[in-house]
Formats: structure tokens, sequence, C-alpha cells
């Protein structure tokens, strides 16, 4: 292929045996994904395209391939092997790294992304606890709702997250990450943080600096990582219960191994995707007048719902639909533990398994109305249950903050709409054509126009 390969796909030189253990010597057969933080929207198609072709010749059995810097993987095509994939526990499939899964809505307090898989039963159990994991609208949802409320004041009016002027009306992502950052402040430490752009800005360096930290750069990370530890300390000695902190802090420790402040330090991280989500969804919206009247009418109507704020269900469906056509997580990634046989075919503890969530929520064969935005599909019976759609993961390795970030998503949305409408986008989505293969939300500009 003329374009740029992700990855370097490979073949066995002989058919795999029944029993046997896949061997690491292969042959290269053409180039399909593209390993990029942002990739273009050529890689994007590229990959698909190269995938369905990949599954047209060899079926749907596992691929193995190897990435340009030498790493192997096994990658899964079929909707049978992703369900086991999700079943096995996470003690067969543990977490490939630190940065496979940013996620939506805040996640583990381990550098394990959403797999979760070296934490400890107890960790697990109080962080699904804090972030109320099983209910769709969080316990704290009145103080949560109070600072989202505010915060998204941000979003709309005309100065920006630095204080230069921007375009009356206009929303990018420096305005979005800002609301957004202080909002997140607020519901994990507190009011009290809500102006803390330093601490933000040193987690922000902290995970620049965790992907490859050498010689001097892994002393000035611990740095760092320890006047951000005493800050947040500083923030959960006063933070009351209602936030993420004080919810942790309330906790029995007797081990001493749940580090409340650890785990604030991860959910905020985590809320670093949310901006890119709000964007991509009220663009998609701009794009789909009748969807945004709709959704803006259950934002108006949720002011007077009483004990039923914070649901959204029109809303939390738009910002899944966001997430199926532009995941956060393109590529789940799980090394095993042990020996495990796919198709018949034995590979050795250590093998990197490669879940491309990306292709497979937009796999045209498999996903009705698979590259245009139908937030309706989300309203169907065990929607949230498909298989195929993984904007959060499933089984053991599901993401926990899955709810509690889906109603600060879906609440900002809910408070731009109420006053605004998206009137006009950059860039120009096609509302009945195939939409793009991505969306860098750092080219995405919205007019917000008052109703």
């Amino acid at each position: 292929m003329k374009e740029p390969s992700r990855y370097a796909v490979l073949a066995p030189r002989r058919a795999p045996v029944r029993g046997t253990t896949a061997r690491a010597a292969l042959t290269g057969v053409g180039g399909l994904l593209r390993a990029l933080a942002r990739p273009r929207p050529c890689d994007a198609r590229t990959s698909a395209a190269a995938l369905r072709a990949l599954r047209a010749r060899r079926g749907d059995a596992p691929a193995l391939i190897r990435t340009r810097s030498g790493r192997t993987f096994l990658v899964l095509l079929d909707p049978q092997d992703l369900r086991r994939f999700y079943a096995e526990p996470v003690g067969l499939l543990a977490a490939a790294g630190p940065d496979t899964c940013p996620g939506l809505g805040p996640e583990e307090p381990a550098d394990s992304g959403c797999s979760r898989g070296d934490l400890r039963a107890e960790q697990r159990q109080v962080g699904a606890e804090v972030l109320a994991s099983d209910r769709p609208v969080h316990p704290s949802c009145g103080p949560f709702l109070t600072a989202l409320a505010e915060e998204a004041r941000h979003l709309t009016t005309p100065a920006g997250a630095t204080g230069a002027r921007t375009a009356a009306g206009a929303l990018d992502i420096a305005r979005a990450r800002y609301a957004v950052q202080r909002a997140a402040r607020r519901i994990v430490l507190g009011d009290a943080a809500a102006t803390d752009e330093e601490l933000t800005g040193w987690l922000t360096q902290l995970r620049a600096e965790g992907r490859s930290p050498r010689g001097g750069r892994v002393r000035g990370a611990r740095a760092v990582h320890d006047k951000a530890r005493a800050r947040i300390e500083e923030y959960a000695a006063r933070a009351d219960g209602d936030t993420l902190v004080g919810r942790a802090a309330r906790h029995a420790d007797p081990t001493g191994t749940l580090d409340p402040v650890g785990q604030a330090q991860h959910w905020l991280q985590a809320m670093d995707a949310v901006p890119d989500t709000l964007l991509r969804t009220l663009l998609l919206l701009g794009a789909h007048p009748a969807e945004q009247d709709l959704a803006a009418a259950e934002a108006a109507a949720e002011v007077v719902a009483g004990a039923d704020r914070g649901e959204l269900p029109r809303l939390r469906a738009c910002v899944r639909e966001s997430l199926r056509l532009y995941p956060v997580v393109p590529d789940l990634i799980r090394v095993t533990r042990a020996e495990t046989e796919w198709r018949g075919v034995r590979y050795p503890a250590g093998t990197s398994l490669l879940v491309p969530a990306a292709f497979h929520q937009r796999d045209p064969e498999r996903v009705p109305a698979a590259h245009v935005f139908v937030p309706g599909r989300w309203k169907n019976p065990g929607a949230d249950q498909d298989i195929r759609m993984a904007p959060f993961s499933h089984g053991g390795g599901r993401c926990p903050g899955d709810q509690l970030g889906l109603m600060a998503t879906a609440a900002l949305c809910a408070e731009v709409l109420r006053g605004h409408r998206v009137a006009g986008t950059r860039p120009v989505l096609d509302p009945v054509g195939p939409l793009p293969a991505t969306l860098d939300p750092q080219g995405i500009r919205l007019t917000l126009t008052r109703r």
C-alpha cells in the first residue's frame, strides 16, 4: 500500500498445526494500521480497508502481526473471539501498559488503563463503589451537576481559557479543556481546587514524562509527582464526603493499600478525554439539526426533572454514538499470563492480544449504518452489552467510571444546548453521507448562537 502502515501484518511460514505453539518467525505481507495518537483520516481508512482485506483472505481467525518496532500482536477479528476476550478474567489477560486506555471517565488508580489486571480485588471494589459504576446517576450528582453547570459557563462566554479574547459564541478545545479541568478538580477534590491550574499542569507533565522517562527526566518526574501528591493530600484533608477523594477516604483500609490520594490523581488524569468527546458530540449534533432539537428539548425538560436529574438518556445516547464513531481507545491490548489457545493454535504466556475496537465499531459488514450518526441504536435493549461496541470495554476490564463519565459529558452538552444552538461548525460534516474516519479535536470550531 502507498499509505504509511500502522502495523506490519505477518503470516506464518507454514500453516499452524492444532495443538502446536505459534512461532515468532514470520514473513511480512503488507501494511495495515498506523500507530499514531491522532491518526490522519487516510491512515484510518487504510487500516480499516486492510483489516477487511485480511479477513477476506484469511477468514475470521486471529491474525499474527508485527509492529515496525518489532512487537508482535495477535489481532482478533471475529465477534466470537471478542466475546471470549472480554469474558476472560483479568488474572489471565493483564494490562498492556500505562497509556492504552486514557478513557472517557474516571479510571483505575494504576497505570493499567481500563484492564485493571494488576489491581487487587479490594482496590477494584472500592474504586467501583466510589465511582458508583453500577448506577447511571452518581450518589453525589447534586454537587457534581452544580459544579458542571457553573463551569459550563466557560464554554459559552467570549473569553478563552487563557484570558485572550475569542470570537463571541465560539467554542474550541482550549475553552473546553479549561471548563472541564475546573469541573474535574471540584468533583474529585472539592471546590477549593477549582482554580488550581498548577496542579493540572503538574499532572499533564507527569503523563508526558511517564511515557519514556530516562536519566534526569526520571528525577524530574519524581519531583513533580511529589509536589502533585502533596497538593492533593492538602485538598483531601479538607474534602467533604461528596467529592470522590472524600468518598474514597471513608473506606476502611486495614492493609494500607487503597491510597485515595493516588486514586484522586488518576481520576483527574482520566478526565482529560472529556473535552475531546464533548466537542465531537456537539459537532455531530450541529450537523444533525433534528437530533440537536430533540437533545435540547431533553436538556430543557431536565431542569424541572427533580430526582431524575442527571439521567439525560437521549444525550447519553449521543455521547455513546460519538464514542462509537470516534473511540478514545481505538485499540484494546492485553497480555496473556498463561498459555492460551485460539482457534486450535496455542500461544505462549506473554502473547499480546489486540482488539481493533475502532474497526469493529465501524465494520460495515456487521454494524448497520456503520459510518452514520445514529444515536437511536443505543436505545435498543441490550445495546450496552453489544460485543461489537466497546467504548468502555466489557467484562472485568470494563472502565468503572463509564457511568460518571457519561453523566458529566451529557450534562455539559445539556448546559450548552439549553441556551445555545450549534449553528456553524468546522469541519463541515455531511449529515447523510459517511462521516470522516477521524475528527481531531484541535481542528474543531463550533459557533454558538443564542436560542
